[in-house]
């Protein structure tokens, strides 16, 4: 699961469209018709981000954004606008908005500004995963497997973190670019494949079984020693 979202936009067909959206591109999405319910749904599910329409009836997006900043909640903003006007964008980011994106839109482009937001996040202290033998700590930047501490390059931890945080599911090779290396970072795919093989020799060291394995024509995935395919 890559995160769980607030689509907040008063038109309800652009909330069903980015339910489905959001919900095949592996997000827990959550609705919200209104500023008010926005403001509700924060209050009562603590969403990962949010995806905040700026012109609504009653209370805006603007004023939403401002009322979370203003009650120092950080959950990271991204707003949506039918207005590509500058004077627009400023307002929306001055009110606290993280990021921006003018309608029409393509559901990619969505997914990963919300892949590129949720990696700002500073990982909270107690934001601990274990798949099988293996334990990451983000907030520490460690991992240990078998109880075994795991030296890692920068680029090797935020791809484990990746398949850990997503273990069982097979990511594709786009997938991982956009997650680890973002969406605006020009990389060829061969080298999702080369960190691959880097964490490989790292996780089977000593001979011990393995848990990153080729999904072929497909892509990567992480899975517990006894969940393994063959």
């Amino acid at each position: 699961m890559n995160g769980r979202v607030l689509v907040v936009d008063d038109d309800a067909a652009i909330r069903r469209s980015l339910e489905r959206g959001l919900r095949l591109n592996g997000f827990s999405v959550v609705l919200a018709d209104s500023g008010r319910a926005a403001l509700d749904a924060v209050r009562d599910g603590s969403p990962d981000v949010v995806v905040l329409d700026v012109s609504m009836p009653g209370l805006s997006g603007i004023d939403v954004c401002r009322t979370l900043r203003g009650s120092d909640n950080e959950v990271p903003v991204l707003m949506l606008s039918a207005l590509d006007e500058v004077c627009d964008r400023v307002a929306g980011l001055q009110a606290g908005g993280d990021d921006y994106l003018i309608k029409p839109f393509a559901l990619q482009e969505l997914v990963l500004r919300l892949g590129a937001l949720l990696r700002r996040r500073p990982p909270a202290a107690d934001d601990r995963m274990r798949v099988g033998p293996l334990v990451l700590e983000p907030a520490a930047r460690e991992a240990h497997i078998d109880g075994e501490p795991l030296k890692l390059t920068r680029r090797e931890f935020e791809l484990l973190e990746v398949l850990a945080r997503n273990a069982g599911i097979v990511l594709t090779r786009d997938q991982l670019l956009d997650l680890v290396w973002g969406y605006d970072f020009e990389v060829r795919t061969d080298a999702v494949d080369t960190f691959v093989s880097y964490l490989r020799r790292k996780l089977e060291a000593g001979g011990r079984p393995r848990m990153l394995h080729t999904v072929r024509g497909v892509g990567f995935v992480l899975r517990e020693p006894r969940d393994a395919l063959p």
